[in-house]
């Protein structure tokens, strides 16, 4: 089971190999926004409250293409160190 704030690491897509954090996660339909991952680019109209243009941001990538960290072997080598 997934949840906000846990490490992940990407297993298959053009983002493969790179590891983030789960900052929103979408259940009904099985996708999750990771930090830093999954760019996209998307054309905003200007208005008065903020600057038009193309912005970056993350978009929802599946829950099956992510792999969880094992947080507990992670603090287990720190103490080795």
């Amino acid at each position: 089971m997934l949840k906000n704030g846990q490490d992940v690491e990407i297993i298959c897509g053009k983002d493969k190999g790179k590891k983030g954090q789960i900052i929103k996660i979408l259940r009904n339909k099985n996708k999750a926004k990771v930090k830093g991952i999954n760019f996209i680019k998307k054309h905003e109209k200007t208005t008065k409250e903020k600057k038009g243009g193309i912005i970056s941001k993350e978009n929802f990538i599946d829950i099956s293409n992510l792999k969880v960290l094992d947080t507990k072997n992670k603090d287990k080598e720190k103490g080795k160190k």
